[in-house]
């Protein structure tokens, strides 16, 4: 449809031809019109043009991951969150005079493995440095990292976000990995308000660390807190990390800056030591909107680093980034290059294979990762996405639910309803993870083979469910049988039951005569009622259809 300013422009144009030869005079008057329309549409096409796009965030995140190894990553200290503080801290770890660093060869090939799972260039050698700052709870004056050099760089993170109208259109996007790079934890400093003091807990010194990079490939918090989501799910499946953010097993730091879509970027803020997922969205959407408004006003967004302070939803500053600091990197003089090889054939003579890193060894040994999963389970047992991704998401849910599909003859999306409502609905009301669970897959598919044989009804089997959540040593058909759970399948005697409620509800039964055949739902509601759930509904119907018609 044509704008309305070239109709009219048209229309006077036009005119302008039928009034020149009836009025020639009319013409100035026309023509000013037509120079006013004209001027008109161009200043309208000119304003479209110089309106300012709209502000938009761009995020990058930084990730610490904590390997999940038995002992330090250059000590043979032990790592466990939960020990007495300062239990866990050797020579080394308390940087006494004359210590070397020994490094754990489990760090190395745990850092390997994710850079494979994220498609990430291994580098055959790299480099450790010395980084120098001063932290009340690092006692050398400097952390052990890969400043030149990193294991691993230029990988790619898939993530996927459930979207559409019903939240079950799959949308998939991408973020560049910079680098995975080695490197020790810090002590913990534990502040005590109220004698005016800092405690120092060196457990967690040295305890080996993959930092993550991510380029600026993410615009929101929504975004963010599902690659981070998909990276704890990978890292969990390699058996790389723990994952647990309520422990600082994967802290993330964001790089939040704003600017309008082929602008350079603006300045950015860092918000640091984001420890859940939730709160990972929250604080880069709140920092985004703080930015936005600062610029709105007139203002100009400073480069300083923020904390995220969940009870209030805001991001607090914590200090100013306005001077850089003055890291001295510089190499480790106390550690080698860190050498790995591509295969057993590239190893040179004399090095013993078991205590070389070997990247084609650890690449065969890659697990089944969460993408690749969902797509599997989606395409083989034909659920929803949105089904899978709450599979994937708990951890043992997906080996479950197989493993009931492998013992029960009922349709998979008939399964995922009792495995993702039923059975982790219990779950999570009480707390309590899939291998807690009192009722087994064999248990779960007895039972639902028993209702798809047409033994007990939909209602009387949540019924059973619920018996033997409370008694796992009850079969199924055990506490069918105890209960009188059963169908009633006697003809004779739902014919009786059909002609009481009948019989009792005549404005109904005219209702459905009359051709509101909704009503019959009413009726076979109150014969469920009558027979305690156990009227076999089909054989319900065909009675009360014959009784009403």
């Amino acid at each position: 449809m044509a704008p309305p300013f070239n109709v009219a422009s048209e229309l006077l144009h036009n005119m302008n031809k039928q009034i020149s030869v009836l009025c020639p005079k009319a013409l100035c008057v026309i023509g000013r019109i037509c120079t006013t329309s004209s001027r008109w549409h161009s200043q309208q096409h000119s304003r479209l043009k110089s309106a300012p796009q709209q502000l938009v965030g761009v995020v990058g995140l930084e990730i610490h991951a904590q390997i999940n190894s038995n002992t330090k990553l250059f000590s043979g200290s032990p790592v466990n969150f939960s020990a007495p503080p300062n239990s866990l801290v050797s020579f080394f770890d308390g940087s006494l005079p004359g210590t070397l660093p020994v490094l754990n060869r489990r760090c190395v090939e745990a850092a390997v493995m994710t850079g494979l799972a994220l498609n990430c260039t291994i580098n055959r050698k790299s480099f450790f440095d010395r980084k120098h700052y001063f932290y009340a709870d690092l006692p050398a004056g400097y952390q052990i990292t890969q400043h030149r050099q990193p294991i691993a760089v230029e990988g790619i993170l898939t993530y996927s976000l459930l979207g559409g109208k019903k939240m079950s259109q799959v949308i998939r996007k991408s973020v560049h990995i910079k680098q995975i790079q080695l490197e020790q934890d810090s002590g913990k400093s534990l502040h005590d308000d109220t004698h005016s003091q800092t405690l120092i807990d060196l457990n967690r010194a040295g305890v080996g660390l993959m930092e993550l990079v991510m380029e600026p490939d993410m615009s929101c918090g929504e975004e963010a807190a599902a690659a981070v989501r998909e990276l704890q799910l990978i890292l969990q499946a390699l058996g790389t990390c723990q994952g647990n953010m309520s422990e600082g097993q994967l802290r993330v730091d964001a790089n939040v800056s704003v600017h309008r879509p082929g602008e350079p970027f603006g300045v950015r803020t860092e918000v640091k030591n984001i420890n859940s997922i939730r709160y990972v969205a929250r604080a880069i959407d709140y920092e985004i909107q703080r930015q936005i408004s600062v610029l709105q006003r007139g203002g100009m967004v400073q480069n300083e680093t923020r904390a995220y302070d969940s009870k209030s939803g805001e991001t607090m500053p914590m200090r100013d980034k306005e001077g850089l600091q003055d890291y001295r990197f510089m190499p480790e003089p106390n550690l080698p290059p860190l050498i790995v090889y591509e295969d057993d054939a590239s190893l040179p003579t004399g090095i013993d294979a078991c205590q070389a890193v070997v990247v084609q060894k650890i690449r065969e040994e890659l697990p089944e990762l969460p993408s690749v999963k969902r797509d599997r389970l989606v395409q083989t047992y034909g659920i929803l996405p949105e089904h899978s991704f709450t599979l994937v998401n708990e951890e043992g849910l997906v080996e479950y639910f197989e493993a009931v599909m492998k013992a029960t003859k009922k349709e998979p999306r008939k399964v995922i309803g009792w495995v993702t409502n039923e059975l982790l609905g219990q779950l999570k009301q009480q707390d309590m993870s899939v291998s807690q669970s009192p009722i087994s897959p064999p248990a779960l598919a007895e039972l639902l083979d028993l209702q798809e044989a047409g033994h007990i009804s939909s209602s009387a089997a949540k019924q059973v469910f619920q018996e033997m959540w409370r008694s796992s040593s009850k079969t199924a058909l055990q506490i069918i049988q105890e209960q009188d759970l059963g169908l009633v399948s006697d003809t004779a005697q739902l014919h009786s039951i059909c002609q009481k409620v009948v019989d009792s509800h005549p404005d109904e039964v005219q209702a459905i005569k009359n051709g509101n055949k909704k009503v019959l739902n009413k009726l076979m509601g109150m014969v469920q009622k009558e027979t305690k759930g156990r009227a076999d509904p089909v054989l319900v119907r065909t009675i009360l259809q014959e009784k009403t018609s």
